[in-house]
């Protein structure tokens, strides 16, 4: 999976194709030996699950695209046995396994074949539909910029894309789409460049970080990934890794802070009465992991990734709490027909 930051052009792409980020640094933290059991949450085109079967484990490897599954089934063929492949969403990972596992992988984002086919309406570059679904099914973009409300639409290009000017950039779609809807994507970033402008030495295009806000709400990736977190948490064995893949700030913060809390960074205050504290479900989180230049010269795509590891402990699984991974909350639109 390959996603850029909000200050990058994710949206765009690049000219790299299929390569697995941090992938040496992956296999050290999952430390595969021949036998364990991993699960590998986010297929793709199968970058990290062919380096686990090269280093003799088993995968199971999830995706919710239909596309990635079905071009991996010649992998299945080669594999023989220890590689299966289930479409679905990574939030149900615990619900595809039988027993607990070595090691949980997960690499957050759109991937480069998703960015890189125009049908799939992702990419502000290439014209297409202006869809953005993963699963290809539910609501599209088009039903999102051309439903919402501004003030709706400005909290998902601020909060999820990170867009400065999305009030403005919310108002002036809201107004444009009365003389033509959306329909392109296309359509939407010559939209976005006509409210705000661009100046010609910019290098990032304006529509980058809506373009951004909008695959993020489609798929609801933020809490698709707080849902894995806690997924993984049931799935893994005692001294099981999860290893989490995320390339921009919103990603990491909900990372960062599942594992510190699940690990018990709480701490609680000197000022108040003590109280029974849980067992941790978590060791101490290691410290972030970064892409070397090396790696950034082949493929730009991975400039802003970060690689976190967390082993679990024999404690039970705890209950679900998503207020300790701050998600922010946003309505879902309606189309004609549904309720």
């Amino acid at each position: 999976m390959m996603a850029g930051p909000g200050g990058e052009s994710p949206a765009g792409g690049g000219p790299a194709r299929h390569i697995p980020v941090l992938l040496r640094e992956v296999l050290e933290a999952l430390h595969p030996l021949e036998g364990h059991s991993f699960i590998d949450g986010t297929f793709g085109a199968g970058g990290y699950t062919t380096a686990l079967l090269e280093a003799g484990g088993s995968v199971t490897a999830i995706d919710r695209d239909p596309t990635a599954i079905a071009a991996g089934q010649a992998l299945v063929d080669k594999w023989d046995g220890r590689l299966r492949l289930v479409e679905n969403r990574f939030s149900r990972l615990d619900e595809v396994v039988d027993a607990p596992v070595d090691g949980v992988v997960l690499d957050i984002g759109v991937s480069s074949m998703q960015i890189d086919e125009a049908v799939r309406g992702f990419s502000f570059q290439k014209e297409g539909p202006l869809d953005m679904r993963m699963e290809r099914t539910g609501l599209s973009a088009a039903d999102v910029v051309n439903t919402m409300k501004a003030g709706d639409l400005a909290r998902i290009f601020g909060i999820l894309g990170e867009e400065r000017q999305a009030g403005r950039i919310a108002r002036g779609l809201e107004r444009l789409r009365t003389e033509k809807p959306f329909e392109t994507t296309l359509d939407l970033a010559n939209a976005v460049e006509k409210i705000v402008g661009r100046r010609p030495q910019e290098k990032i295009h304006p529509a980058t970080r809506v373009f951004q806000g909008l695959r993020i709400y489609v798929n609801d990736e933020l809490g698709e990934l707080a849902r894995a977190l806690f997924a993984a948490e049931r799935a893994l064995k005692p001294g099981g890794r999860l290893v989490v893949v995320t390339f921009h700030s919103l990603e990491d913060r909900i990372v960062k802070r599942f594992m510190a809390e699940r690990a018990g960074g709480s701490g609680g205050s000197r000022h108040l009465p003590q109280v029974h504290e849980a067992a941790p479900l978590f060791q101490k989180p290691a410290k972030s992991v970064s892409p070397s230049k090396e790696e950034t010269d082949v493929n730009p795509r991975a400039r802003s990734a970060r690689l976190r590891l967390a082993v679990r402990t024999d404690a039970p699984a705890g209950d679900v709490d998503f207020d300790i991974v701050g998600l922010s909350r946003f309505p879902r639109p309606t189309r004609a027909g549904e309720r």
